[in-house]
């Protein structure tokens, strides 16, 4: 289990574009991680549009945004250009770095049980540590939040 104050998990991702993206990349910077289920879904999309919308805010504060999902890095290609996200989506079709972030887990819809993402989000500080958790993030609002916790307000 992640905990604050500990040191966020390495990763090496390919983004939209197949190019390895790794968290060592943006040490000195300010990184909101946020994980989501899928490309294209209402909750999904609207989350990304937030943060889009936002994105200027959170280049004010040095602060990098990256999306991660299973979903593989052409469908994030597709993603980025329909809603014209300023910010990195990471693909993680194996789910090893899903599952270094306890955010690959079980879920049920309509009594069905199934392993899915569940919608979390990391503040990672410019050392490499965990400042924030929001987990089982609810879409409306989640954005301003995060710029309130990062302005420490």
């Amino acid at each position: 289990m992640l905990e604050v104050g500990k040191k966020a998990p390495a990763f090496k991702l390919p983004d939209a574009s197949g190019k390895k993206i790794s968290l060592s990349d943006f040490k000195g910077k300010k990184v909101v991680l946020y994980f989501y289920p899928k490309d294209m879904t209402s909750g999904c999309t609207q989350e990304a549009c937030d943060f889009r919308d936002s994105f200027p805010d959170f280049s004010k504060l040095k602060t990098v945004v990256i999306g991660v999902s299973a979903d593989s890095a052409s469908l994030h290609q597709k993603f980025t250009e329909k809603y014209s996200l300023p910010f990195v989506l990471l693909s993680d079709e194996s789910k090893e770095v899903l599952e270094k972030y306890g955010v690959w887990k079980e879920k049920s819809m309509y009594g069905r049980k199934y392993m899915g993402i569940e919608r979390t989000t990391f503040v990672i500080d410019e050392d490499g540590k965990i400042q924030n958790i929001f987990p089982k993030v609810k879409v409306a609002g989640h954005v301003e939040e995060i710029l309130k916790v990062i302005k420490g307000k």
